[in-house]
């Protein structure tokens, strides 16, 4: 078999072995994946008229709260499930199996292909369930093209491949599973203070830069336009430069301490 067929077929099977895992231990997943459905139960109904006063400025609307929440919440949704990301390759890296996979015939990096393609996937499916708890309770994305429909989800899947590749790293210079998932709260935390609950311009002067220089900002203006019909401006090259740079950033962090020899 040639290299590149080695590294197909052993990459296949260090996907299904995190999909097994996954599946037989959901509960971190569940966990992750319900941070951003709360969030967004809680702001749609406890805040959503008053946050629609704010933006729409023309009287409460719950309605125009939801359409503006909902873009924010599936990227925030991506960083929740790329920290079990984290956890997972702590664990692998810390509890002697991956000490193993060096000593077997099996190519290099097929098992940090098999975190990588396992998350990214997860991902995809958590966006999919938060964005069917966004439209269940009233979003809608009637002014979207079928080519910004693509697009927005190319975007989704090149983020979810950046932050991947940025909790793979974290993982595995991470000394524990807890010490991971610490490492990797910035994931959570970075969507917190973005454009995801209100405008940047909304926010105090001093602020404003924290928010709008950061990868989930323009990644969530660019998601908001492409779902809703809206103008991107420059945001779209924004969130482009920003997941090339840490997907990039990303890989070569998690190649090199892979590759380090183990003391």
């Amino acid at each position: 078999m040639s290299s590149l067929s080695l590294a197909v077929r052993d990459s296949s099977t260090m996907l299904r072995r995190n999909l097994l895992h996954a599946r037989r231990y959901p509960s971190l997943t569940l966990n992750l994946l319900l941070t951003p459905i709360a969030l967004l139960l809680l702001f749609v109904y406890i805040f959503g008229d008053t946050m629609s006063a704010g933006i729409g400025g023309d009287g409460a609307d719950r309605s125009e709260y939801i359409a503006y929440l909902v873009p924010g919440l599936l990227l925030m949704t991506i960083g929740s499930t790329t920290i079990g990301t984290a956890v997972s390759v702590s664990n692998d890296m810390t509890e002697g199996i991956v000490a193993r996979f060096r000593t077997m015939a099996i190519h290099r990096s097929s098992v940090i292909t098999g975190h990588v393609i396992g998350s990214v996937l997860q991902s995809v499916i958590s966006v999919v369930l938060v964005g069917a708890v966004g439209v269940a309770i009233g979003f809608r994305s009637t002014d979207a093209t079928a080519l910004e429909w693509i697009a927005a989800f190319g975007l989704l899947v090149l983020f979810a491949l950046a932050l991947t590749w940025i909790a793979v790293g974290m993982g595995m210079v991470s000394p524990n599973a807890e010490a991971a998932s610490n490492n990797a709260m910035p994931l959570i935390f970075l969507p917190l203070i973005s454009s995801t609950f209100v405008p940047v311009d909304a926010m105090p002067g001093w602020f404003q830069p924290i928010a709008e220089y950061q990868p989930f900002t323009p990644a969530i203006e660019t998601l908001r336009g492409l779902l809703l019909g809206t103008e991107i401006g420059n945001n779209g090259w924004l969130a482009i430069a920003w997941c090339l740079g840490l997907a990039t950033l990303g890989y070569f962090w998690s190649k090199a301490v892979y590759n380090r020899d183990p003391k």
